[in-house]
């Protein structure tokens, strides 16, 4: 039994997925793992349920039609996961940009210091903790952020982190069928809802590694969903 739930959302993740299953599986505390895979055509769902055999208690796979959209997995993720009994659900990519050494930090921070939500930071007080980056999507990112605390005042310095720990009643609050947005912007919205609720945020500093293999997913789209999304979120509010 576990009372944590680690969501790795996946789209042709084959050369990535199996390891970073294990090494999430491998750490002292015990964690399950839900894969969301959406329907990716490299076989990444079939390398999941083949390990599945050898993780039986530990492991489920959840397979979508279709790719649509990271928020909308997570979400489905988090729904499957206040179905049953865990206490704390971890977002997390399936690249090793998270170090799967990094999970246990995240859910401590919650689970042992109070934080009712838990974000892997790469810059908390202003410090960049990005590996592998090329400096165009290093400045697009931290500015980014820092653009969404100017405009939203919310009290975060990485506001657009995937890599995160929820305690159930956070996902309980917060009204997961009303939420807008898919791309990048759903990390940004999910935490400005948390922090409308007043529910306690701790940053938790983190190194974020580029990945090695694999494609990335962002795209000029999920960016400018980021940027003028949160001027929505700003002057109309969003329903909670």
């Amino acid at each position: 039994m576990s009372d944590t739930l680690v969501i790795i959302p996946t789209y042709n993740e084959k050369e990535n997925i199996e390891a970073i299953i294990r090494a999430v599986l491998k750490e002292e505390k015990i964690f399950h793992i839900l894969v969301v895979d959406d329907n990716s055509p490299d076989g990444t769902s079939i390398i999941v349920e083949k390990l599945i055999l050898e993780f039986p208690n530990q492991l489920f796979i959840e397979k979508r039609k279709g790719k649509s959209g990271l928020g909308t997995a997570y979400i489905h993720g988090f729904k499957w996961a206040l179905a049953r009994k865990y206490e704390y659900i971890i977002e997390m990519d399936a690249d090793f940009s998270h170090n799967p050494k990094d999970v246990i930090r995240l859910y401590n921070a919650c689970a042992i210091d109070g934080g009712d939500v838990s974000i892997g930071s790469r810059y908390v007080n202003n410090q960049v903790n990005v590996v592998n980056w090329d400096i165009k999507r290093l400045l697009l990112s931290y500015f980014a952020s820092k653009y969404v605390r100017f405009i939203t005042r919310i009290p975060v310095f990485d506001t657009t982190a995937g890599f995160v720990c929820w305690k159930r009643n956070v996902l309980e609050t917060i009204n997961l069928d009303k939420i807008r947005f898919v791309g990048y912007a759903f990390q940004i919205e999910m935490k400005f809802k948390a922090w409308k609720h007043k529910f306690k945020i701790k940053e938790v500093s983190v190194v974020f590694t580029d990945r090695d293999l694999g494609t990335s997913k962002m795209d000029g789209n999920i960016v400018s969903e980021a940027l003028f999304g949160v001027i929505k979120m700003r002057l109309k509010g969003l329903p909670k």
